[in-house]
């Protein structure tokens, strides 16, 4: 098989996957909060409600397209294109599972496997506030860009505890390329075992990166109606609405690959299994672990109640930041301890 074949279908299957995994995750959703909550969720849209999805789609797909007239029609148009793009972008550089076998030709599961993979993330993951602000500028809706203005402070002072976080995972690992994250895993323990505190930063930055529950304030509906999105309808709200989960699904596939082995799983060389027979399993086991982490997302969203905006930058600040440097001196600390630096 052409090697650049195999990557066209690759890139085609993650694309695929990952707006199925987005479709489903909102079914998901509103099962895990009618659980949560003593209702039925749905339940009418196929058997067990499984076809109501794609009742959902159908429906956005038929609505009518509204631009205001006031508006900046063409940024208008380009936001939720900008807020789609960039969540789909960031899946290049996940290694997926190991690698395929054809004959004499090996193939790796994973899009582009560049030596600057974490560079490239937060490089794409930053341009999706650009998505959001142009959307809510553009719509002339004092609300929206009320909305917009808050996911960008959001979104920026995160990142620089993430950032920080991510710091301290580089130094003990040596690399920022993703795939050799993972294959280090493969040899000993998890990074979560060296990197406790730094996983915990990153994991509320996620949330707020991805504009979650208890992070969501750029779309609260108490103050804002609906946020940075309040003027958008069909499927342009539908690109925010997907780029919000797809955001949730590769989040943690970035959790699973940082600090949880990837589709590393212990004793996978005890088994007996080996070839493309184990990279199936690997794949198998590296999507359970992600929609593990799927499920944690919406389970805190139903559990947690929405910050304040000042609470929320008063974390940032004056509680994540200072953790994540802390973690970079203690990192150091250990590794100059153990002969490493």
């Amino acid at each position: 098989m052409d090697p650049l074949l195999f990557k066209a279908i690759l890139v085609v299957a993650v694309f695929g996957i990952t707006l199925i995994v987005a479709l489903y995750s909102t079914f998901g959703e509103r099962k895990i909060a009618a659980v949560m909550q003593d209702r039925v969720g749905p339940n009418r849209a196929g058997p067990f409600g499984l076809l109501q999805p794609l009742a959902d789609g159908i429906k956005m797909f038929m609505k009518q397209e509204l631009i205001p007239s006031v508006s900046n029609k063409w940024l208008f148009i380009v936001g939720p294109c900008i807020a789609m793009l960039t969540a789909c972008m960031t899946g290049v550089v996940i290694p997926w599972g190991g690698s395929l076998t054809f004959g004499d030709q090996v193939f790796e599961l994973q899009i582009a496997d560049l030596n600057i993979g974490i560079l490239y993330l937060f490089g794409v993951v930053s341009l999706g506030v650009y998505g959001i602000m142009i959307g809510g500028w553009a719509s002339n809706n004092k609300f929206s860009l009320i909305g917009a203005i808050r996911a960008s402070s959001q979104m920026i002072s995160y990142e620089i505890a993430m950032g920080m976080a991510i710091i301290a995972l580089v130094m003990s690992t040596g690399t920022l390329s993703l795939k050799e994250i993972v294959m280090q895993q493969d040899a000993g323990l998890a990074n979560i075992v060296y990197q406790p505190l730094g996983f915990l930063i990153f994991l509320v930055c996620a949330f707020a990166e991805t504009n979650r529950a208890p992070f969501d304030l750029p779309e609260c509906e108490t103050e804002l109606i609906g946020g940075y999105h309040t003027e958008y309808s069909s499927l342009k709200l539908g690109f925010y609405l997907f780029a919000e989960y797809i955001n949730m699904f590769i989040s943690s596939a970035v959790i699973v690959s940082f600090y949880f082995g990837g589709y590393n799983f212990p004793f996978q060389h005890e088994l007996g299994l080996d070839g493309n027979l184990l990279t199936i399993v690997q794949t198998l086991v590296f999507f359970g672990k992600i929609f593990f982490f799927v499920f944690f997302f919406m389970w805190v969203r139903w559990t947690i109640p929405r910050f304040r905006y000042d609470q929320l930058m008063h974390l940032g600040w004056k509680v994540l930041l200072p953790l994540a440097l802390f973690n970079i001196f203690a990192t150091g600390m250990v590794m100059w301890g153990m002969g490493k630096l």
